[in-house]
Order: C-alpha cells, then sequence, then structure tokens
C-alpha cells in the first residue's frame, strides 16, 4: 500500500537528522531511553505524589491511568494496523542513536502516546503540573525523530492517540472540581492567627496518632485561642464563649471537627456577625474540602492572608415546638444537607463501600441495600402528601447524580437541591431496577429539584431527620429555607 504522506514524511526526518541541534545530543538520547516502559512517567508521578499533596496525586494517578489506556491502545490495535518498517539510519548521526534498537514496527510510536497521554492527563487535573510536564512529554516525542527510530507522522498520530486516551479516561471518571465558593468577602488578616478563638472537638474524626488537632492548630496559629471541647463539655457553650470572645478583639470564630459541629460553628457566626475559620477535623470533612480547606496549614494560611468568601446557609426551623430544638421557631442550620427517611442509612453504607469498590458501584449497592430494608415515611411537602423513602435537601445544587449526591457546583446559588424518592405499590421494585441499571435520576419514583424553600409536615411520630448528619427527632412541621450569602468563611487560594 502507497501512502501519500511518505515522502514529505521522509523529506522531514532527513532534515531534522541533517540539522545540528546545539544541547541535544547529550540530553535528548537519555531522555528517550528513559521512557522505555514508562520509567520516566512513573518516576514524574512519584515525585508529583509525594511533593504534590492531594492533588499532585491526583494528577499523577490520571496521568499514569492515561498512559495505560494509551500503551492498550498502541500495542493491541495501532501497531498492528500498520506494519510499517523503522526509518534507515544512515543519515543519522552515530552520536545520536539509540544502543538498542526497537524491534516493533513504526507506527505509531508508543513513546509520543505514552508522553502526550501522560501530559494530557496530568493537565486534566492540574494546570500547573501539566505545564511543568508538558515540555519534557514533548522532549520526549521528539526525541523519537532526533535518534532515528521514528518518523514524524509516526510521533504526530501517537501523540494524537495519547491525548485521545486522556480525553477518553476523562470522559469515564471525570475531574472532579472545588466548587465555587461564592462571592469574596472581607475578613480580618490574622496574623499568627491573633484574634481568632477556635474549640476543637476532640470526638470528631479518627483518633490522632502523633498530635492532637489542636495541638496542630496552636503550632500552626501560635496568638490563636484554642480550647478542646470533650464529650463533657458543651459544645454549643464553648462556641457561645468563643464567639463573644472572638467579637470582642475583632476577629474570627474557629472550628475544627466533623460537619454537625461546623454547623453548630457556622450558626454561632452567623448570630455574632463573625467571620468562620473552618479546620478540617472529621471523618469526611465534605465543606473543608469544597473550601479547599483539606489541612488545618492550609486552614491557618487562609487566616493570615484574609482569603475569605461569602456562602449560602441553609435552615431548618421546627414551626409547631415539637422535636428539632422543642420551641417555635427555632432553627437548626445547615452546611451541606437535610434528609429524612432512609438517607442517613444509605450514606453510611456508601461510604463504606465506595472505599472498595469506587464511588458509583457503591451509590448503586447503598441504594439497593436501603430500598430492600427500608420502610416509607408519611410526609406532606409543601401541602402535597406523599409517601418517601427518602428526602434529602442539600444547600446549594449537586452536580452527582442519584439520591445520594455528594459534589457540589456553588456554594452560594441560593438554592435548595431537593431530591426525593416515592413510596407506593411496586415503588420498591421499580427502583431497585433503576439502582441496578444505573437510571435512577430516570426513574419515575424518583424526584428532583431546585427550590429556594420547601415546607414539610410529618403527621407520624418516631420520625427522625439529620442536618449533616447529625440526628435529632423530626417536629410535626419544619420550614426549609436559605440565607444566601448569610456565612462569610475563610477559604484556600483558588
Amino acid at each position: 500500500m502507497t501512502y501519500p504522506w511518505k515522502s514529505w514524511d521522509r523529506v522531514l526526518f532527513t532534515q531534522v537528522a541533517g540539522r545540528h541541534w546545539p544541547g541535544a545530543e547529550p540530553v535528548l538520547p537519555r531522555l528517550s531511553r528513559a521512557a522505555d516502559h514508562g520509567r520516566l512517567w512513573f518516576g514524574i508521578a512519584a515525585g508529583m505524589a509525594v511533593a504534590g499533596g492531594p492533588n499532585g496525586r491526583k494528577a499523577a494517578l490520571r496521568g499514569v491511568g492515561s498512559l495505560a489506556v494509551a500503551s492498550l491502545a498502541v500495542n493491541t490495535l495501532g501497531k498492528g494496523a500498520v506494519r510499517r518498517a523503522r526509518p534507515l539510519l544512515e543519515a543519522v548521526p552515530m552520536i545520536r542513536r539509540l544502543h538498542r534498537q526497537p524491534l516493533t514496527t513504526s507506527f505509531p510510536s508508543g513513546h509520543s502516546a505514552s508522553a502526550a497521554a501522560f501530559a494530557a492527563g496530568v493537565a486534566a487535573q492540574s494546570g500547573a503540573w501539566g505545564a511543568a510536564v508538558a515540555p519534557v512529554a514533548a522532549s520526549v516525542a521528539f526525541s523519537r525523530v532526533y535518534t532515528g527510530v521514528h518518523y514524524p507522522s509516526d510521533v504526530v498520530v501517537g501523540a494524537a492517540l495519547g491525548v485521545g486516551a486522556a480525553l477518553t479516561l476523562r470522559a469515564v471518571f471525570p475531574v472532579q472540581r472545588r466548587p465555587e465558593s461564592g462571592p469574596p468577602a472581607r475578613a480580618p488578616r490574622l496574623a499568627a492567627g491573633k484574634g481568632l478563638h477556635v474549640v476543637a472537638n476532640t470526638a470528631s474524626g479518627p483518633p490522632a496518632l502523633l498530635s492532637t488537632p489542636a495541638v496542630r492548630i496552636a503550632a500552626a496559629l501560635p496568638e490563636a485561642t484554642v480550647e478542646e471541647c470533650t464529650e463533657d463539655d458543651d459544645l454549643v457553650e464553648l462556641l457561645e464563649r468563643a464567639a463573644r470572645a472572638a467579637a470582642r478583639e475583632g476577629g474570627a470564630l474557629g472550628v475544627c471537627g466533623g460537619d454537625g459541629t461546623v454547623g453548630e460553628a457556622a450558626a454561632m457566626a452567623v448570630r455574632h456577625g463573625l467571620p468562620l475559620a473552618v479546620f478540617p477535623g472529621g471523618t469526611r470533612n465534605h465543606f473543608a474540602a469544597d473550601l479547599g480547606l483539606l489541612s488545618i496549614e492550609l486552614t491557618a494560611a487562609a487566616v493570615e492572608a484574609g482569603r475569605a468568601s461569602r456562602v449560602d446557609v441553609a435552615r431548618s426551623t421546627g414551626t409547631d415546638g415539637a422535636g428539632d430544638g422543642g420551641r417555635p421557631g427555632e432553627s437548626a442550620h445547615f452546611l451541606n444537607t437535610f434528609s429524612i427517611g432512609a438517607y442517613p442509612d444509605l450514606v453510611r453504607v456508601r461510604e463504606r463501600w465506595s472505599r472498595r469498590v469506587g464511588s458509583w458501584p457503591a451509590s448503586v449497592l447503598a441504594a439497593v441495600h436501603v430500598l430492600r430494608t427500608c420502610e416509607p415515611v408519611e410526609v406532606v411537602v409543601n401541602g402535597r402528601p406523599r409517601s418517601v423513602w427518602l428526602l434529602f435537601a442539600g444547600n446549594c445544587r449537586y452536580s452527582s447524580w442519584g439520591p445520594a449526591p455528594v459534589r457540589r457546583r456553588d456554594l452560594a446559588d441560593g438554592v435548595l437541591d431537593v431530591r426525593m424518592v416515592d413510596g407506593g405499590p411496586f415503588a420498591r421494585t421499580r427502583m431497585m431496577g433503576a439502582a441496578l441499571t444505573g437510571a435512577l435520576t430516570s426513574s419515575p419514583v424518583y424526584t428532583a429539584a431546585a427550590v429556594p424553600r420547601l415546607r414539610l409536615r410529618v403527621p407520624g411520630t418516631g420520625v427522625h431527620l439529620a442536618h449533616d448528619g447529625e440526628v435529632a427527632a423530626a417536629p410535626g412541621e419544619v420550614l426549609l429555607d436559605k440565607a444566601p450569602g448569610g456565612l462569610v468563611v475563610y477559604r484556600a487560594r483558588t
């Protein structure tokens, strides 16, 4: 078979071989050999994982995954499709040639595919790391022509296959981006934490191995006042005392704990008009992660820099004096989720299984398990009686599918993300079928809507609700609404 591009391909190859490239001789052949069997990329990935923090580890994993997909495509399809002979080496100076010449066919370039796949995969997760890796990947791809083992078209097609592999992986496993953390807000810059009063809940999160979160906060912000809350202390009382002291000093309120603890602190910060500093100290730390605060040190840096945003706060207000605090008009604030019915069980099952099988399969397994074992709850939603197994209301829209979403697009969009799974005849069977086929969002027993407020009435007794994972007896009537931009929080650098 005659290929029309072979003539210019050979001409370009000859031009590269005949030209002197200053500084390339001691570098490019070594770089080309280092990329054999992906060794160069695995080494870079290991360095990123060690030095790059959580985002660096994610970028490294995505880069290696893209490389694996590209290698599979080149070795199983590409090499066998066009059995092109390697270039003749007469025109290539001896000093450039590789000591061991490859034995496989020339088209496409596997090294170029791996290089492009790794760089594109890394860039999909982290633009900064992608920019750092791209010159190395380009050099490896060019080295294959420079050393005489590939024609230019081999390299171009190989690189295209690599980028395609990275895009394919991204389509199957979308990159999880941090949500918009709301409009910028003014917050005091507290050098060394002076004026910051922190309450650290020792009952939250896994046990400390070396030093407690309170010790780490004090080390990062030596001028801050840090008080530990044990199981014998009243969390609300400690937060109230800390908030009053912060207000007197013109500082900020800080909290370290799980999402339930952070919700209590948010209510206190709103009441006293204080900015809130969230130190991750729970098991999942959903709200802290949405703010980019993945470590105590990142929160400390945000406090000292005065970087803050306004975010929405959702409220659950009991209107009949029963349950949920016991007094009419008393509100419970939540930053993540409100739920009634079987949703808390679903979350626990999903999180337990996600560590073993991944998020999507775990969501399906959790939905099947809960729908098999739970019983529906009778509620009245905006005046309409409904029998539901699950009722979820998120503070702002969530982007993931199903009745148990976990990711948000924006922390200040002014709406509640409401998801319901109805009861009724054959609803359990239909919902289980939808869960098994991955079609939860299209099931007729599944409802989703974004609304600014929601009124619920719970005629029955013994029904429980949860705010950010904290369970309480459900009131007879409850109003869910929002305080748009009602909370100022310190956030990580975007």
